[in-house]
């Protein structure tokens, strides 16, 4: 996106936010994944059926006294707080913003009227006009910042945030995902280690940046849902059908046919279901890569994040183009919800030009 009639229509990342159990804002979550620190430690009071303390990935200091949804909108505002410092020096010029924030869905321990306390709690106050929740787990994020992007296109002159904000450490999550053979420990190498967190991303037109003097992090080249059929812990076979059809919908924005993906985000976990789709996936459409074995899984610093999944992979981008060791212009971001949502978004790296 280096010709100048692209970038006029270009929808741009301004700013971002996170917390996660490796970085209470977006510049140490970034650093701290790309040192490749683990924020594991045992749970405080939750046992596994070996009779071990659950590893999980939490926020600092959240465990004890913290839960429910007033704990999922505590994080969700931290991390909007910090994806809106960009534009507090002209917040009355700016307008209202809408905001699309992912959620898990329904599951033992989530509260049955999150998205209401979710929405009270990040509507109230601060120019937000509204808020839409999409339910649907790990593609939630990158669904919402294919909602507000498509907003950028339709109306140029407005803000609109994508957020998502998830947490598996309610005890009766911990127990359903060891029930359900998903927890990572003891016999099950093979699960995943639950976290949570949330990622927060303000976006607008290339004019509206010009009009407020805003500094670019990342542009989003394209996004897209799809939808799987063979879904994880059904007797079905998964042949990643659902993901190579999410796949080919953004390859197909971008420019030339003959570019490819040089960096890869994506949600895997431990779980072989996750492995073997992208393995099926990938072997269709391989040749748009330069390396489909090249990406990098986050769930191994910050644990499995669900719904937060995607607005933190873009803060990951915007990290790499802030601080100068992006190596990649295209960079895929990927997920797969449960239920079956495949979500993709290629978002383009702001790499300054060297002299």
């Amino acid at each position: 996106m280096n010709n100048p009639a692209e970038r006029k229509s270009s929808v741009c990342i301004v700013g971002v936010g996170a917390v996660t159990a490796v970085g209470l804002t977006a510049p140490s979550t970034a650093a701290a994944v790309r040192a490749g620190i683990p924020g594991f430690a045992e749970h405080p009071f939750m046992i596994d059926r070996q009779g071990e303390p659950m590893i999980v990935a939490a926020v600092p200091n959240s465990v004890d006294d913290s839960s429910g949804g007033d704990w999922f909108s505590r994080l969700a505002a931290h991390a909007l707080h910090e994806a809106l410092l960009p534009v507090e020096p002209c917040r009355r010029d700016v307008g209202n913003i809408e905001m699309f924030v992912g959620l898990p869905p329904q599951r033992p321990g989530r509260p049955d009227d999150m998205e209401r306390q979710v929405t009270d709690t990040l509507g109230r106050g601060g120019g937000i006009s509204s808020v839409e929740c999409i339910a649907t787990g790990h593609s939630a994020g990158l669904m919402a910042l294919e909602a507000a992007a498509r907003k950028v296109v339709a109306n140029p002159s407005g803000f609109y945030l994508a957020g998502g904000v998830d947490s598996y450490l309610e005890p009766e999550t911990l127990e359903w995902l060891e029930s359900n053979d998903q927890l990572h420990g003891g016999p099950n190498a093979y699960g995943f280690l639950p976290g949570e967190a949330a990622g927060f991303c303000l976006l607008c037109s290339q004019a509206t940046v010009e009009r407020f003097r805003l500094r670019v992090l990342a542009r989003v080249g394209a996004a897209a849902t799809a939808r799987e059929k063979n879904l994880i812990k059904t007797d079905t076979i998964c042949l990643g059908k659902g993901l190579t059809e999410v796949f080919q919908k953004v390859f197909a924005a971008l420019p030339l046919a003959t570019d490819q993906i040089e960096h890869s985000i994506c949600d895997m976990n431990g779980e072989p279901y996750r492995a073997d789709e992208y393995g099926f996936a990938v072997s269709r459409v391989a040749k748009r890569f330069v390396n489909a074995s090249g990406f990098v899984a986050p769930a191994d610093c910050w644990g499995d994040v669900g719904a937060a999944s995607g607005p933190l992979f873009v803060n990951l981008v915007a990290a790499a183009g802030q601080r100068g060791y992006a190596n990649a212009r295209h960079n895929l971001l990927w997920t797969s919800s449960e239920s079956g949502e495949r979500c993709a978004a290629i978002v383009l790296s702001e790499i300054p030009a060297r002299n």
